[in-house]
């Protein structure tokens, strides 16, 4: 029997909660190297490129690899031989306490996402908590631990089915994928989970996505049974989409697929697919009644040297003087650099702003987005002599419900998030001939040094929610709705996947 101590647990589960926050999974990153040197898509190419540089400038910063730094998903088991040095605190508790703790650290705050009421107020708890804890009771006298910080944009496009016995799941995978769009900010991994029952598949997906990067590995020795030889299966059949690094088109969308599985009901066959995004983040610690976990950092030599190279369409654009002339010569593709001043919006933001239009009331503090560019993003706080924590783009798709009054009302000019528009977006931005550009999700660290000026100007009860006022140099971004409605997340994977085909 081992004893446990509360307060090893709690510090064991803060300090993995801030690890995970600036250093990504080495494994993780070997592999969206690899993926790097193999793209031909100069456009997917230089996304990766910066996902890879913001990640090797957050290790070093120790700064948050992405703004979303997630909902805190626990797995943690239970010895049946273990005791706790004290009972006045649940498995629950001690990891919420861990991370309220880590969400509120001063040196490296990370950025409270949580709301409770979620059918009602939906009101920020404002560290974090609760986590979501699965418990399992299992023989031994340790206690194992797997943690994760999983981002709100990939956890959306979450999918679940319940197939007949007979069905393909690499079938519904192959036609399910393509509808998700780019939100979950792809390279990443696809965690599967077959089996039990539709609650049970869930949590096998989710904790699937704890395994290391190994598909290579397993391309090399083959497969060894009928999940392994699914996985293969999956991986071809997803790369061969042409999805690719953020929508873009390309070589890679998936870096792994993961399967983890459960006997079921033998007429079911429930299937849950949760994608993990550019950001991926979990840590493994075991306890033994020693101490707290020791997690080891990786070596900065550990990551790749790689600088950001413009490519040979770049514009260089100064919003504050932009003309809409000008703006509508910009082309579906084109690379941009961003400077001057940018106003910030999301969710809630957007709502008071159609609250105030609708009663026919001027924005507060003389806000006005007329001729003005919106980004999509919720920073996290700032530290020490930053101007602006990691700030990347949040998805945009959920601003599509309110575009189209922001275009015909406001008089915005143009949009900057993640992730695909929806068709009836693409028209809006078509007929009130704005742009929409893309940022790269999973590179918030490298967005925000671009940021030399940051205020908030409206809303500042809702904290990261706020509108800010960002004055930047040179932030780089894609245009992937141009004037005309061209949009690239269409026209990429079409063509890569096309590409692709010719090249097997």
């Amino acid at each position: 029997m081992s004893v446990i101590r509360q307060q090893d647990f709690i510090d064991s589960i803060e300090d993995s909660l801030q690890f995970i926050s600036y250093y990504h999974p080495l494994d993780f990153v070997k592999a969206v190297e690899q993926a790097y040197h193999k793209e031909i898509n100069p456009a997917a190419k230089d996304a990766m490129a910066q996902i890879l540089i913001n990640s090797r400038m957050s290790a070093h910063g120790k700064r948050p690899i992405c703004q979303d730094t997630g909902i805190v998903t626990c797995f943690v088991k239970v010895g049946m031989d273990v005791q706790w040095d004290k009972t006045d605190l649940t498995v629950q508790q001690m990891v919420d306490e861990g991370t309220r703790r880590a969400y509120l650290n001063p040196d490296n705050p990370l950025r409270a996402s949580i709301v409770s009421d979620p059918a009602g107020a939906r009101k920020n708890t404002k560290d974090n908590t609760p986590s979501v804890v699965h418990i399992d009771m299992v023989a031994g006298d340790k206690v194992e631990v797997m943690i994760a910080a999983k981002g709100g944009g990939s956890e959306n496009k979450s999918k679940m089915v319940m197939l007949n016995p007979s069905d393909s799941i690499a079938d519904w995978v192959v036609k399910t994928l393509p509808t998700m769009g780019a939100g979950w900010c792809p390279p990443g991994m696809l965690g599967i989970g077959i089996g039990g029952t539709a609650e049970k598949a869930g949590v096998l997906a989710k904790e699937s996505l704890m395994d290391p990067v190994d598909i290579q590995e397993l391309i090399e020795r083959g497969p060894e049974n009928a999940e392994e030889e699914l996985r293969l299966e999956i991986y071809d059949r997803v790369n061969k989409l042409g999805i690719g690094a953020q929508g873009l088109g390309g070589l890679t969308t998936v870096v792994d697929i993961k399967i983890k599985s459960q006997a079921t009901h033998a007429a079911s066959k429930p299937v849950v697919m949760i994608p993990n995004c550019a950001a991926t983040r979990h840590a493994h610690f075991t306890l033994d009644g020693s101490g707290p976990a020791d997690l080891k950092p990786p070596r900065l030599e550990d990551w790749p040297e790689l600088t950001f190279e413009v490519g040979e369409n770049v514009r260089r654009v100064n919003v504050d003087s932009l003309t809409a002339e000008e703006m509508q010569t910009w082309k579906a593709g084109d690379t941009v650099l961003l400077s001057g001043k940018i106003l910030t919006g999301r969710d809630a933001a957007h709502k008071r702003i159609q609250d105030y239009i609708s009663r026919g009331e001027a924005l507060p503090n003389g806000v006005d987005f007329k001729g003005r560019f919106i980004y999509y993003v919720g920073p996290v706080d700032a530290v020490g002599d930053e101007v602006v924590g990691p700030a990347g783009p949040t998805t945009a798709t959920r601003m599509d419900k309110f575009t189209d009054m922001m275009l015909s009302e406001s008089g915005l000019m143009g949009m900057i998030g993640k992730a695909e528009r929806g068709p009836a977006t693409v028209d809006s931005i078509r007929k009130h001939k704005a742009v929409y550009l893309m940022a790269v999700g999973g590179a918030a660290y490298l967005v925000a040094k671009a940021i030399k000026k940051s205020k908030v100007v409206a809303f500042e009860d809702l904290g990261m929610e706020a509108i800010y006022e960002f004055e930047v140099e040179d932030m780089p971004v894609t245009v992937a709705v141009d004037s005309t409605g061209n949009n690239v997340h269409e026209t990429g994977p079409a063509i890569w996947s096309a590409k692709i085909a010719d090249l097997s």
